[in-house]
């Protein structure tokens, strides 16, 4: 799940920071972004297996802080989950144009969602079995394909460094120290969403030996992935400047690699997997937030109910909804879907990083005997350095002016919801501080 989650940025997403900081400039700002996910995911490994409730990080913030930023977590979160399919299925119709080009990518939205959705409504059991399988084909074709782009001299260093320097810049650096800076939210893309393990934890066999277990091993492999993708596909047929501007940068260097061998249809359904791996599970994921922000009285009490397959349907079904939305208004409103809504995913992301980062900090200094099957070896300094390399990136959301609309509107909806949270809802709710306590025994 960890793998799967995450392995579409391989496919679909990265490619925009090619434009924005060149290759150079998404190379360093990957570096930056590993190193930020190190510290996050060491950091959830300690939380969650301390507390492997299936709410994931608003629980990790309740403990720490109570109630209310508990609800700033649990929504930044779910802006994250809920718009991040819509960029993956906004990069699925990317593919579908080979198969089908005359076909309204509208179409591709509405059929993916309702597919997929089905199947998280179906059952747990079903859902882990179709996102194993996808997640281990998604990675057999990313090896694939890095064997394949060496093997055949396909990949030059050349083509990496073709797009154009602007004045002050050079061949690794076109868009200047300045690029480094725009690329951090599509570097993003490589590793977002692997902090939707903790949301499984009451699903797992045992949670506190196996959600580090998993952490652990889904960054070493995300590593590996992203910076094998950034290096190879940039590198072949059209290089950098043109595998930037496509919508679907593996499929451009499949047909650089296999220039007369495989068929454009071939091409895209081999690279759909790693897509479909990720939609799959970030649905699984949004459909289990949005039921346990509900049970835990922060969003409206239909959004908890359980269907006759034991799945959280209504709330699975409402986020589906929510999704198709947010593509019809980014494809109104910004020329490039994917890229609109990923600058949105990215900004709630950031947000609940820094949210559940300063939660780990607190209860480190305020809870100390706080039973920890696991501990982080990078303790309070790794948290703190997150903490400032994902403000960092949140400053950079803002880079891209065509973006910051989408990200604007964000915004503006987390001060409306929180409006709705202090006006209206929690009035309204039980009292979950006495249960604080529970949730992390010492």
């Amino acid at each position: 799940m960890g793998v799967g989650g995450v392995i579409s940025g391989n496919y679909f997403g990265w490619q925009t920071g090619l434009i924005a900081g060149g290759f150079g400039g998404l190379f360093l700002a990957t570096l930056v972004i590993a190193a930020m996910y190190v510290c996050l995911v060491f950091s959830i490994a300690e939380l969650s297996a301390a507390m492997p409730l299936a709410g994931g990080f608003y629980n990790f913030t309740r403990a720490a802080f109570g109630t209310d930023r508990a609800f700033l977590n649990g929504l930044t979160d779910a802006i994250e989950y809920v718009t991040t399919p819509a960029v993956i299925v906004a990069g699925i119709a990317g593919y579908m144009r080979a198969l089908a080009p005359v076909t309204p990518e509208w179409t591709w939205w509405v059929v993916f969602y309702c597919i997929f959705v089905f199947i998280n409504v179906k059952g747990a059991a079903l859902s882990f079995r179709v996102s194993m399988g996808i997640t281990i084909l998604a990675a057999a074709v990313l090896v694939f394909f890095y064997g394949s782009a060496l093997a055949t001299g396909a990949f030059q260093w050349t083509l990496a460094l073709n797009i154009t320097p602007e004045p002050g810049g050079t061949a690794f650096l076109p868009r200047g120290w300045h690029g480094v800076f725009a690329a951090l939210p599509y570097a993003v893309w490589f590793y977002l969403a692997i902090e939707q393990l903790p949301l499984s934890a009451e699903e797992s066999y045992d949670a506190e030996r196996d959600m580090p277990k998993a952490l652990k091993w889904g960054i070493v492999s995300l590593l590996a992935l992203s910076l094998c993708t950034l290096v190879l596909n940039s590198g072949v047929g059209p290089g950098a400047a043109g595998v930037g501007a496509s919508n679907s940068p593996l499929e451009v260097g499949f047909r650089a690699v296999f220039r007369s061998g495989a068929t454009s249809a071939v091409l895209s359904l081999i690279s759909l997997t790693g897509l479909i791996a990720s939609f799959h599970s970030i649905i699984y994921a949004y459909g289990r937030l949005l039921y346990a922000l509900s049970r835990s009285g922060y969003l409206p009490a239909f959004l908890g109910h359980v269907g006759r397959w034991r799945t959280p349907d209504t709330s699975l079904i409402f986020g589906g909804a929510l999704g198709l939305g947010l593509c019809f208004l980014a494809a109104h409103y910004s020329g490039s879907v994917g890229a609109a809504l990923l600058n949105m995913a990215v900004f709630g992301a950031l947000l609940s990083y820094i949210l559940v980062l300063a939660s780990f900090l607190r209860l480190r200094i305020d809870r100390p005997n706080m039973r920890r099957p696991y501990r982080s070896p990078l303790g309070v300094w790794g948290a703190i350095l997150g903490i400032v390399l994902g403000l960092t990136c949140l400053a950079a959301t803002f880079a891209v002016p065509a973006f910051r609309p989408g990200v604007f509107g964000t915004a503006a909806f987390i001060a409306v919801m929180l409006c709705y949270y202090w006006l209206y809802r929690r009035p309204r709710m039980e009292d979950y501080e006495s249960q604080t306590s529970a949730l992390a025994p010492e």
